[in-house]
C-alpha cells in the first residue's frame, strides 16, 4: 500500500524553503518592497539651527587697542567710558557690556543674530571676569534655535498611509491630518484640509526620508524611531509606569524647596494629573501637550515635572505671559522716581514725534500710561482681528519704530472705554521706560528684575531697533519664570528683598478693565474666579499663547506654572485653568492661611 505522502513530492515546508531561496541560486534580484509601505512607523528629525557663534569669549586690552576672541573669531572691540562693546563680522553677534569700576568683571549682554523660527534677535546675559590684568573671559550662551519633528506614519484599512506631525518648540502640523504617497522615491504629504504640503525624497536603502519644510527654508532629515528615541514625542522617555512623586531639588536659585506634605498639599490630586500627563499617547488628534508642570506654596517649591523632552535647564519661550513684565518694569521705575505717573498722558512722553503724529485728535491726547498697560488705549489695535492696523503680526522689518507705528494708529474709541488685546500697546510701554529711565531696557531688566530675582540663562526678545519688545517672547527657565507669580503673591519681595512696592502689586492686580468675553484684567494681570465644590478661589494670572501661565491664588497662598506647546489652539490649553488647576492643584490644596509680617515676609 503507497504511503499517504509520494516519496518523490516535496514537503511544504521544504517547497517553501526551496522557493525563497530559488533567486539567489538562480541570481536573479528579489522583488522590491512596496516603499509606501516600508514608510510605516515613527521619524524623528531634531536639529539645532544655530546660532554658531557660542562658547568662550576672552577680551584683551593691550597699550594700542582692545580685542575680541569667540569661536574663531579674532575682531576690534572698542571702549567708551565704561561701555565695552564689539560687532563680528557678517552680523554674526555682539556683546554691548559694561567694565566695572574695579575692572573685575565685563557685565552686559550677547546679541545674537536673528532667530530662524521666530525671526527675532535675543538678548543674553553675560559676564566676563578677569583673570589677570587687561584680560578678560567668560561663556556666551545664545538662545538655541530648536526645531523638532516627529513624524508618525499609519497603514490605513484601505490600505493608503496617513500621517500625524508633532513639533514641541511651535506646533506646525496642529490639527493636520496627512496623506502620504511614494512614486519612484518622490514622498509627498498633503493635508486632508487646508493647503499644507510637505514634498521629499525616501531612501529605502539607507531608510532615511528627507522633507523640505518651506517656513525655514530648510530639509530635515528623518530616521525611524522606536519610543525610547522619540523624546519629544512622548511624555517621557523611558516610559515610567506609575508616578511616583518626589520633592523638588534644592539649587542656588533661591528657591527653597519642600515636600508637598510639608505644606498641606494632599499628594493623590496631583500624582493623578502627573499620571494623566504621563499617559498620553500621541494620536492624530489634537491634545494637551504640556511640558512643565510647577507648584509652590507658602513660598517653596513643592512640585517640579517636566514632559516632551524638557527639563528645567531649557528656557521656554513665556509668549504672552511675558507681558506681565512689563509693568512690573514700569513700577520698578516709578519707585525709584521716575518722571512719570500712570495718569501721564502718553504722547507728551514722546516730544520728538510732535507734529509728526497721524490721527491725533483729542482722544488721543488722553492717552496715558495706565490705558497702555490695562490694554484699554481706544487705539485700532486688536490681535484677536488679522484686519486691524494694530494686529501684532503688522509689525515687522518693514515698520522702523514700532513705537510710533502704534502711536500712528488711529482711535476707535475713548481711552477706558474698553479693553481690547492688543500687544502694540504694552510694547509701548518700553518706549515710556526707555525715556523716563534713559536705560537700554535689556540692562535694566537686569538690574532691577533679574539680578534681585536670582533669574540666569533667559533671553530677551529685541525689535529691529536693537531694544527689548515687551509685547511677549522671553525665553526663561521654568523656575526662574514662577518667581514672577511668587514676587506678586509676596507683595513684592523675593527672599526678603523688596523688588517693586506692595502698593504697586495691589495696585496692578485689581480690576481695571474688562475684556471680551466678559473676562476682566489689571496690569497685564488676567483675573478670574474659580469654583472648587462650594468654594469660590479668586486667581490672577500671566498668560501666553500655547499655555504659559503663571496662576496665583492668594487665598491657597498658591503658585502654579504650566509650560506647554499648544500654540494657537487656546480651546485646549485654558482647560489648564479651568478644569486641570481647581480639579487637581486646588484639590490638592488643604486651606491654610501663614502669617505674614508688613513687608510681605514670612516669618
Amino acid at each position: 500500500m503507497a504511503s499517504h505522502r509520494d516519496s518523490t513530492s516535496l514537503a511544504p515546508s521544504t517547497l517553501w524553503l526551496l522557493l525563497a531561496w530559488l533567486p539567489w541560486l538562480t541570481g536573479a534580484a528579489p522583488a522590491p518592497a512596496d516603499p509606501a509601505q516600508a514608510l510605516v512607523g515613527t521619524w524623528g528629525s531634531e536639529r539645532v539651527l544655530g546660532p554658531e557663534v557660542r562658547g568662550e569669549l576672552t577680551l584683551t586690552r593691550d597699550a594700542h587697542a582692545w580685542r575680541a576672541r569667540i569661536a574663531g573669531f579674532d575682531v576690534p572691540a572698542r571702549l567708551e567710558g565704561n561701555a565695552v562693546s564689539f560687532i563680528l563680522p557678517g552680523g554674526q553677534g555682539e556683546l554691548r557690556g559694561t567694565l566695572s569700576d574695579d575692572g573685575q568683571r565685563i557685565s552686559g549682554h550677547w546679541i545674537q543674530p536673528r532667530v530662524r523660527t521666530s525671526g527675532m534677535k535675543f538678548a543674553t546675559p553675560v559676564e566676563l571676569r578677569a583673570l589677570r590684568a587687561n584680560i578678560w573671559r567668560g561663556d556666551v550662551a545664545p538662545l538655541e534655535d530648536r526645531f523638532s519633528l516627529y513624524l508618525v506614519i499609519q497603514k490605513q484599512a484601505d490600505g493608503t498611509l496617513s500621517a500625524f506631525i508633532r513639533n514641541p518648540e511651535r506646533n506646525f502640523g496642529n490639527r493636520l491630518l496627512f496623506r502620504v504617497s511614494v512614486q519612484d522615491g518622490l514622498v509627498q504629504l498633503v493635508a486632508t484640509r487646508g493647503t499644507t504640503r510637505l514634498e521629499g525624497r525616501f531612501d529605502t536603502q539607507a531608510r532615511r526620508l528627507s522633507l523640505f519644510y518651506p517656513p525655514l527654508d530648510a530639509t530635515f532629515d528623518f530616521t525611524p524611531r522606536e519610543r525610547d528615541q522619540a523624546v519629544g514625542l512622548h511624555p517621557r522617555i523611558p516610559a515610567t509606569g506609575a508616578y511616583v512623586y518626589e520633592k523638588p531639588i534644592a539649587e542656588e536659585d533661591g528657591w527653597t524647596t519642600a515636600s508637598l506634605d510639608d505644606v498641606g498639599m494632599d499628594v493623590q490630586p496631583l500624582r493623578e494629573l502627573v499620571q494623566r500627563i504621563l499617559d498620553q499617547q500621541p494620536g492624530p488628534d489634537a491634545a494637551p501637550a504640556i511640558q512643565g508642570l510647577l507648584v509652590a506654596r507658602h513660598g517653596k517649591l513643592v512640585l517640579e515635572e517636566y514632559f516632551q523632552g524638557f527639563d528645567k535647564e531649557r528656557p521656554h519661550d513665556l509668549r504672552s505671559a511675558s507681558k506681565t513684565h512689563a509693568p512690573l518694569l514700569m513700577g520698578i521705575a516709578l519707585d525709584q522716581g521716575a518722571p512719570f505717573t500712570v495718569d501721564t498722558p502718553v504722547v507728551s512722553l514722546f516730544p520728538e514725534y510732535r507734529g509728526k503724529l497721524a490721527h491725533l485728535d483729542a482722544r488721543k491726547r488722553k492717552l496715558t500710561v495706565e490705558h497702555l498697560m490695562t490694554m484699554s488705549t481706544g487705539l485700532a489695535c486688536d490681535d484677536d482681528d488679522e484686519a486691524s492696523p494694530g494686529n501684532e503680526e503688522r509689525l515687522d522689518d518693514t515698520v522702523p519704530d514700532w513705537y510710533k507705528y502704534t502711536l500712528d494708529l488711529p482711535m476707535t474709541r475713548a481711552p477706558g472705554e474698553k479693553g481690547v488685546y492688543c500687544s502694540a500697546n504694552i510694547n509701548l510701554l518700553g518706549g515710556v521706560l526707555r525715556k523716563a529711565t534713559r536705560t537700554w531696557i535689556p540692562e535694566f531688566f537686569t538690574r532691577n528684575v533679574a539680578e534681585p530675582l536670582q533669574l540666569r540663562g533667559y533671553h530677551l526678545d529685541l525689535m529691529p531697533s536693537g531694544e527689548q519688545y515687551l509685547g511677549g517672547g522671553i525665553f526663561m527657565r521654568p523656575r526662574d519664570a514662577l518667581k514672577l507669580g511668587q514676587l506678586y503673591l509676596s507683595g513684592g519681595v523675593w527672599n526678603g528683598r523688596r523688588v517693586v512696592s506692595q502698593r504697586w502689586v495691589e495696585r496692578s492686580t485689581a480690576l481695571h478693565a474688562t475684556m471680551e468675553p466678559g473676562r476682566t484684567y489689571g496690569y497685564a494681570w488676567w483675573r478670574h474666579e474659580l469654583r472648587v465644590g462650594d468654594r469660590v478661589y479668586s486667581q490672577y494670572e500671566a498668560s501666553g499663547n500655547g499655555g504659559q501661565l503663571v496662576m496665583v491664588v492668594p487665598e491657597l497662598d498658591l503658585v502654579v506654572m504650566f509650560t506647554a506647546g499648544n500654540y494657537n489652539h487656546v480651546a485646549l490649553w485654558r482647560k489648564f485653568r479651568e478644569e486641570l488647576l481647581p480639579q487637581f492643584i486646588l484639590r490638592a490644596a488643604r486651606p491654610t492661611s501663614p502669617s505674614r509680617s508688613p513687608d510681605g515676609t514670612r516669618p
